[in-house]
């Protein structure tokens, strides 16, 4: 039987479903316009990515969001995204010399932290005694949290969608998420059909994020057997065909497109309005490195 999610998280989905609504609308109001969401009916990720026609685009924030003063997989940092937006929380898990799963992008902490040296040779005492910089470089008072500290913290406030780096067995994390009954508010992305289909057969009930770029790669995903009710398409950094999306659409399945890197900085150079051509196309969900900026134009579609 899969557990409920708590009243919190039940109105945090129902405002990233209504694309966040009025700043106007209450808790309350939020509920009671959205029909298919209510405390009962969304007990884990699978029922609420199922697409259908009522869905409204929202946005992921890539490695967490970040912003000056605030950097990446640092729960001080998705705490400010959260301030000004409901979004996924995608975070990169890693392992340090003494087997603690923690926040981190790189193999090393060179580029994100004030110290120096590989993720995996360092201990977790060690790794806490660094701070961590922002993407200017300007050191923080944050430190690397722990994958459980960001589990705990995830509760009532937002879904993960969490990257597992190479160096990090499956079987720890799915420990984790076990050990702090984290499976309602996370997905777990894949590189491979391989790694969905072990995922899948090490529980069946996880949500998937599996890389669907063209026709190929869908028939190619069919024939695993996963049912398309425990994935969402990650379709790549680049557009896809409005069809391709309606075709992911027929079968439930829910669309991310990375727009951070080439997209972003179109967006960025051109003007934030060309969100709002992604989503028209079909996109459902846009992972992003500007989460703020992306969510105040979706949030506007009808």
């Amino acid at each position: 039987m899969r557990n409920p999610l708590s009243v919190t998280f039940h109105l945090l989905l129902s405002m990233l479903v209504l694309g966040c609504g009025a700043s106007t609308s209450t808790s309350e109001d939020l509920l009671v316009s959205n029909h298919y969401l209510t405390f009962d009916e969304v007990a884990d990720t699978r029922a609420f990515f199922t697409w259908n026609t009522d869905w409204r685009p929202m946005v992921s924030a890539h490695r967490g969001g970040s912003y000056p003063g605030y950097p990446e997989n640092a729960i001080e940092t998705f705490d400010y995204v959260l301030q000004h937006t409901p979004a996924l929380i995608e975070c990169d898990i890693s392992m340090t010399k003494d087997s603690v799963l923690v926040m981190m992008h790189d193999n090393t902490v060179d580029r994100t932290t004030s110290g120096t040296g590989k993720v995996g040779d360092l201990t977790l005492e060690k790794l806490r005694s660094f701070h961590l910089d922002d993407a200017s470089g300007k050191s923080t008072a944050f430190n690397v949290p722990t994958l459980r500290e960001v589990l705990e913290w995830a509760k009532g406030k937002a879904v993960l969608t969490l990257d597992i780096k190479s160096n990090v067995p499956y079987e720890l994390v799915l420990d984790e998420i076990g050990e702090t009954a984290s499976k309602p508010h996370v997905v777990l992305i894949t590189y491979s059909l391989a790694a969905a289909k072990k995922l899948y057969s090490m529980d069946p009930e996880l949500m998937l994020s599996v890389t669907l770029r063209n026709e190929k790669e869908w028939d190619r995903f069919v024939e695993t057997g996963i049912p398309s009710e425990n994935i969402i398409a990650f379709t790549g950094v680049a557009e896809r065909s409005a069809a391709f999306n309606e075709k992911l659409h027929q079968h439930g399945v829910c669309v991310i497109l990375g727009t951070l890197g080439n997209l972003d900085q179109r967006a960025a150079a051109r003007g934030d309005q060309l969100y709002k051509e992604f989503v028209n196309k079909g996109a459902d969900i846009l992972a992003t490195d500007r989460p703020i900026e992306a969510a105040n134009i979706i949030r506007e579609q009808p």
